[in-house]
């Protein structure tokens, strides 16, 4: 059963911990697809929520990853 704590291991989680995390950025990714698409259709419409989302989930990720490597790394978004 390695190959389902062996990357989880790597990031200091156990399997339900990531499967947990997996789904916090998972569910808000559904939702910027679902702003997409509509976007698509009405341009209008969620002009910037996709990459609103992903910006957010992004910052997200790299502040977690410094956290649990004690790096400290500036966010792209502080550097704008």
């Amino acid at each position: 059963m390695k190959i389902f704590t062996q990357h989880p291991a790597s990031v200091s989680e156990n399997y339900l911990q990531h499967m947990g995390t997996s789904m916090s950025f998972a569910l808000p990714l559904f939702g910027a697809c679902l702003a997409c698409f509509v976007h698509a259709a009405l341009p209008f419409m969620f002009e910037k929520t996709g990459s609103r989302i992903i910006t957010r989930l992004h910052d997200r990720m790299v502040t977690h990853r410094d956290r649990r490597t004690g790096r400290q790394t500036q966010s792209p978004q502080a550097t704008r």
